[in-house]
């Protein structure tokens, strides 16, 4: 992978950042053997930065939304769907690094590939460049996705939240999800997802990522506890 297309893609996000080590880090998929480091962890930081920005705008956009709403909001802004809207935008399959298997078999266009190196990218924004650059970023990546008009929550079934905001109130409790295996190559991976309430097992989740998982399991759980 010829360093060009690292610049190229700074250029296309309109951010230089001082430690190039990041940029290549975030775009590099875990299916590349020969790289000594890839984006997950980044991805891990992306995810919570990410909360964190839309949730604190959505607390001081709508100042009198209860907190149900803001949830919901929060979980229809940062879903898998949404972040590879994002990537499409950005065009990250141009420039993302991937596995010859990932390749052959479409990586490029994978949506959960394209949401985590989203994820990433936020998170090595954030380490470069610290919190106000990396919300502006975030705030211009989803400058028509935040108008109250598009945050379509009619036609958004979250189970995440849906399970979380029923069992807070119900038990006083937090759902915990616990990984309980993974299965397949790194361009075909299945996680596998328990959900626990109460130490009571309540829901199992198959995805092509954890995310996706989560949400299988959340479904499980809720329609148990709910009907």
């Amino acid at each position: 992978m010829k360093i060009n297309k690292f610049i190229a893609f700074q250029n296309k996000i309109d951010i230089q950042f001082k430690n190039q080590d990041l940029v290549v880090i975030a775009l590099t998929h875990r299916s590349c053997d020969h790289m000594s480091n890839n984006n997950e962890r980044l991805e891990f930081l992306g995810d919570s930065v990410l909360g964190l920005v839309i949730s604190e705008y959505l607390y001081k956009k709508f100042p009198n939304e209860a907190e149900g709403f803001l949830a919901k909001a929060r979980a229809f802004l940062v879903r898998e769907e949404k972040l590879k809207d994002k990537a499409d935008e950005m065009e990250l399959g141009k420039y993302i690094v991937i596995g010859k298997g990932e390749e052959k078999t479409g990586g490029r266009e994978r949506t959960s590939i394209l949401a985590n190196a989203v994820e990433a990218i936020i998170g090595a924004v954030f380490l470069d460049k610290g919190i106000d650059i990396v919300r502006t970023f975030i705030l211009k990546l989803y400058k028509e996705d935040l108008k109250k008009e598009n945050i379509k929550l009619k036609e958004f079934f979250d189970y995440k939240t849906m399970l979380q905001e029923f069992v807070q109130k119900k038990y006083r409790d937090t759902p915990k999800y616990i990984i309980k295996g993974e299965r397949g190559p790194d361009h075909n991976k299945i996680f596998e997802i328990e959900v626990m309430v109460n130490d009571k097992s309540l829901g199992f989740g198959n995805g092509h990522s954890k995310k996706e998982a989560e949400q299988v399991a959340a479904k499980q759980a809720y329609i148990k506890l709910t009907n």
